[in-house]
C-alpha cells in the first residue's frame, strides 16, 4: 500500500504543476473573456430600469432640447467677432461634456454603491469572477452608452437647431480622443466614489453633488469667462472644465478661444488633467474597491 502511493503522489504533482501553469497561463485571456462578456449582462440590465434610462441616458438629450430652445436666438458673447455663435451652440459643447459625466460617474457611483449594499456584489465575490472583469463591464457598459448619448445629442443639435457639424478630420479625431479620455477619467471617479455611500439609500444623496457643483463651475450652464476668477482656478483643477473647454475647441469657431480665460483652448493641460484623474481614479478603485462592507 505505502509503494504504490507514494508513485500515484508523485504521478499528482507531476501532472498538477503543468496544469497550474496552465491556468496561471489563461488566467488573464479568461479575466479579459469575462470581462467582455460581463458588458451584455450590463447592458440588458441597464436598459431594463426606466428610471435609470431618462435619468442617465436621456437627460442630456432632454437638457440640450431645453437650453437651446430657451436661448436659441442669442449670441454667446457681446462681442461682434462671436455674432454667428449661438448659445445653441455652445450648449451642445455643454451637454455632450455632462453625459460623459453622468454617464461615468453619477451612474457607477450609484450602481455599485447600491450593488454592494444591496448584496448584489458579494454574490458576485462568491464567484470566479474577478474585480477587473467587472470594471471592465461596467466601463465597457459606460463606453456604449455615452457612445450612443453622444450620437444623438449632436444629430439633435443637426436636425432640430440646425447646428453646422465640423468638417475636418482632425477636430473629429480631437472629439474622439477628448470624448475616450472623458469616459475613462469618469468612470474610474465613479467606481472610486461608489466606496464612499454608507448604504445603498445615501448613494443618490452623496453621489449627486459631487456631480452637479462641477456643472456649474465648468462653463456647462453659465459662461465659464464670465465666473469669478477664483471659481475658474478651482474649476480647472478638476476634469470637467478641461473636458468642456475641449468639447468648445471641436464644435465652436478657432476665433472662440480668445472668449477663453487666457486666451488658447488650453488642450495640452486639459489632457494632462484628465489623464491625472483617471490615474487616481483607477488607483483609488483598487485600493476601496469591496465585493461588500469589510470584504476584499
Amino acid at each position: 500500500m505505502t509503494q504504490t502511493s507514494a508513485p500515484s503522489s508523485a504521478g499528482s504533482s507531476t501532472h498538477d504543476a503543468p496544469s497550474s501553469g496552465l491556468r496561471s497561463a489563461a488566467r488573464p485571456k479568461s479575466t479579459i473573456g469575462n470581462g467582455l462578456r460581463r458588458i451584455s449582462f450590463e447592458l440588458r440590465g441597464y436598459f431594463r430600469q426606466t428610471d435609470q434610462v431618462f435619468f442617465v441616458f436621456l437627460f442630456p438629450l432632454v437638457m440640450f432640447a431645453l437650453f437651446a430652445s430657451i436661448f436659441s436666438g442669442e449670441a454667446v458673447v457681446d462681442d461682434p467677432r462671436f455674432a454667428d455663435v449661438t448659445m445653441s451652440q455652445y450648449y451642445l459643447t455643454g451637454m455632450l461634456a455632462m453625459a460623459i459625466l453622468l454617464s461615468g460617474m453619477q451612474f457607477l457611483g450609484i450602481d455599485i454603491a447600491t450593488e454592494k449594499h444591496e448584496g448584489g456584489l458579494a454574490r458576485l465575490g462568491a464567484t470566479p469572477l474577478s474585480p477587473v472583469s467587472f470594471f471592465i463591464g461596467k466601463i465597457g457598459l459606460v463606453l456604449l452608452t455615452c457612445t450612443a448619448q453622444l450620437a444623438l445629442v449632436i444629430a439633435l443639435a443637426v436636425v432640430a437647431f440646425d447646428i453646422t457639424l465640423p468638417d475636418s478630420s482632425e477636430l473629429w479625431m480631437r472629439f474622439a480622443w477628448l470624448s475616450l479620455l472623458g469616459i475613462l477619467c469618469f468612470a474610474a471617479l465613479g467606481i472610486a466614489i461608489s466606496a464612499i455611500p454608507r448604504s445603498a439609500r445615501s448613494a443618490s444623496a452623496i453621489v449627486l453633488p459631487l456631480v452637479l457643483v462641477p456643472q456649474f463651475l465648468s462653463g456647462i450652464y453659465v459662461q465659464f469667462s464670465v465666473l469669478p476668477e477664483w471659481m475658474q482656478q478651482v474649476s480647472n483643477l478638476f476634469p470637467l472644465a478641461g473636458l468642456v473647454r475641449g468639447m468648445r475647441s471641436v464644435f465652436l469657431p478657432d476665433a472662440f478661444a480668445a472668449a477663453e480665460v487666457g486666451g488658447t483652448w488650453g488642450l495640452g493641460s486639459a489632457a494632462i488633467t484628465l489623464g491625472v484623474w483617471t490615474v487616481i481614479g483607477l488607483v483609488a478603485s483598487l485600493l476601496t474597491f469591496r465585493w461588500s462592507r469589510g470584504r476584499s
